[in-house]
């Protein structure tokens, strides 16, 4: 099984009023450890998705560390960086599955990536989500099944309505830090405690 990895890093962050993606957590930005998790996955194919503020955040990390292509209509939501993610994934190399990760959750890593892979190849589920506070979330798994409705996807409307709407054919992960996201100076404040 391919598998790709799309990272949602477009939006314009308007609570925290700078780019999160150069937010700091333990002396890295939070799009570092976000593109360090995909690179250390075990994962044939990985794009970064960037938008708002994207010249600022390219000066934050190498280029050569990961594929990234501009989402120039970020302002109509995180569905249209998914679908330009996936569309590039499609362009490429079609994956069986991709999954989809953002760039404001400082615990996700490698080893809950490779543990959404090895859950989806042991239990043959479509959706392998991650499971915190008491919901399903990112970063999540999508077999190509579901590609053609992530495609369909409009405004803020993320993947998890897809999730929800095919609960047979989806697994969760648990993932307790899932729950931790950066959208606030509080949140950040709280974070490096």
């Amino acid at each position: 099984m391919k598998t790709g990895i799309i990272i949602l890093a477009a939006g314009e962050s308007t609570r925290l009023g700078y780019p999160k993606q150069i937010a700091k957590y333990k002396e890295k930005t939070l799009l570092q450890l976000a593109i360090d998790a995909a690179n250390d996955a075990k994962v044939d194919k990985r794009v970064l998705v960037l938008g708002a503020n994207r010249d600022e955040i390219k000066k934050t990390f190498s280029g050569a560390s990961i594929p990234n292509i501009p989402n120039p209509h970020f302002e109509k939501g995180m569905s249209s960086s998914l679908k330009i993610g996936l569309e590039y994934m499609l362009k490429l190399d079609k994956p069986d599955q991709v999954i989809v990760m953002l760039c404001d959750q400082p615990f996700v890593d490698a080893k809950i990536l490779n543990k959404l892979i090895a859950t989806q190849k042991k239990e043959g589920k479509g959706i392998v989500a991650c499971a915190y506070s008491k919901t399903v979330g990112v970063p999540i798994l999508f077999g190509s099944t579901y590609f053609k409705e992530l495609m369909a996807l409009t405004g803020d409307e993320g993947a998890k309505g897809i999730a929800m709407a095919h609960e047979d054919d989806m697994v969760t992960v648990a993932f307790p830090k899932g729950k931790v996201d950066i959208d606030t100076e509080e949140d950040l404040r709280d974070l490096n405690l």
